[in-house]
């Protein structure tokens, strides 16, 4: 995938990729911590960098939910969204509605093509409802 990408194969971007495919909607801190385990010392600019190139050829997605740490994922290539929990941070996948997608009719387009929406819907996830409740 890395060479079909036009990107050089490192050890980095592959410990890089599994960890963000192994744990979707990860940090990069958390993918830091992933590829220390796997290969040992990493910088975390590096991890940084790697994340930032996957991102750039579209291997990965970055999802930046405002007021929360920017996460990464492997889903890539459709028009889904994210829930996030506004207790414990949670963030799930959520498929963009079926059918008539008025997501991405906005109401003036501005004679754009639009391609994308990047739609975050924000609550209070079930373990979190459960223990205020």
């Amino acid at each position: 995938m890395l060479r079909d990408h036009g990107l050089q194969v490192t050890a980095q971007r592959l410990a890089v990729l599994r960890a963000v495919s192994a744990n979707p909607h990860s940090s990069a801190n958390d993918v830091a911590e992933t590829v220390r385990q796997q290969i040992g010392a990493i910088s975390r600019q590096s991890v940084y960098d790697t994340l930032t190139v996957l991102a750039e050829h579209d291997i990965i997605r970055r999802i930046q939910p405002a007021g929360s740490p920017t996460r990464y994922e492997d889903r890539v290539g459709d028009n889904h969204h994210h829930l996030v929990c506004r207790s414990c941070d949670r963030l799930v996948d959520v498929d963009c509605a079926v059918g008539d997608t008025p997501c991405l009719t906005p109401d003036d387009d501005w004679r754009f093509d639009v391609h994308e929406a990047e739609v975050i819907y924000w609550g209070i996830c079930p373990e979190c409802s459960a223990t205020t409740t």
